[in-house]
Parts: structure tokens; C-alpha cells; sequence
């Protein structure tokens, strides 16, 4: 086997390319890891969260989560309250300042989206995201 040729190896190539180029706009221009903005842009689309939901949410693990809300809280992009449900949880809030930061950011990372998309006709675009779905869905089935 050809560790070039060998679909995991090239998908994380892929998504590691992808990220790093996307990277750009929110690390180079406001500082925020990858990390940071996975968890922006899921408050922003959730409103608030529990910490611990923000994990398999953002498809971080616990350390990268609590290491980015201990960064954002210190940049005062987040607030963490105790949640009126569970004694032990935090629910976790973007600020005033987060969102306003999450809408400068957004544009520009949608126009890097179609910078990398336009490389591919329309439909390819669909097929890719047809053949995306259909991998991660096997993907997360049990193995035989």
C-alpha cells in the first residue's frame, strides 16, 4: 500500500489543506485558532450551548474545548454561567463582542469557501457533497 494513494491519508491531506487555507482569514486577521472559530460559529448558530455539547458540536475533543473557552473567556468572547439545569454544567454564551466578530468574519470566510468551490463545476460541487454524506454516513456505521 501507498500511504499517497490511501483515501484516509488523502482526505485528512484534503481537509488539513482546506482548513489551513480557510485558516487564514480568521487567524491571520483576528487572531483566532481554528479551535476559537469552530466555537464562535457554533454559538452564533445555537445561541448559547453547554460546554460540554460544544465537542461533538465543533468535532473537538474535551482539552481543545476547554482550552478555547479559557482563551475566549479571557478575550471576552464568551461568558460561562452555571446552567439552570444541571448544577455541574456551564452554559456557555457568546458576547456582544463575539457576535460582532462573527458577523465581520463570516463574509470573508464564505468568500473563501467560493474561492476554493469555484474550482469545481457545479456539478461536481453537488457530487462532492453527495459522495461526502454518503462516506461519513458508512463511516460512522459499525464495522462488520
Amino acid at each position: 500500500m501507498k500511504l499517497q494513494d490511501f483515501f484516509p491519508y488523502q482526505l485528512a491531506q484534503l481537509a488539513e489543506a482546506v482548513s489551513r487555507s480557510v485558516a487564514t482569514v480568521y487567524a491571520d486577521r483576528f487572531g483566532l485558532t481554528r479551535d476559537e472559530w469552530r466555537i464562535l460559529a457554533a454559538l452564533a448558530e445555537q445561541g448559547q450551548m453547554q460546554g460540554s455539547d460544544l465537542g461533538p458540536h465543533a468535532s473537538l475533543d474535551k482539552m481543545q474545548v476547554s482550552r478555547a473557552l479559557a482563551r475566549m473567556e479571557e478575550a471576552g468572547l464568551i461568558v460561562r454561567e452555571p446552567s439552570p439545569h444541571d448544577a455541574r454544567a456551564r452554559t456557555v454564551k457568546p458576547t456582544a463582542q463575539a457576535r460582532k466578530l462573527y458577523r465581520k468574519i463570516v463574509p470573508m470566510v464564505e468568500q473563501r469557501e467560493a474561492f476554493l468551490l469555484e474550482a469545481l463545476s457545479k456539478t461536481e460541487r453537488e457530487a462532492l457533497m453527495s459522495a461526502m454524506k454518503k462516506v461519513r454516513e458508512r463511516a460512522l456505521q459499525d464495522l462488520p
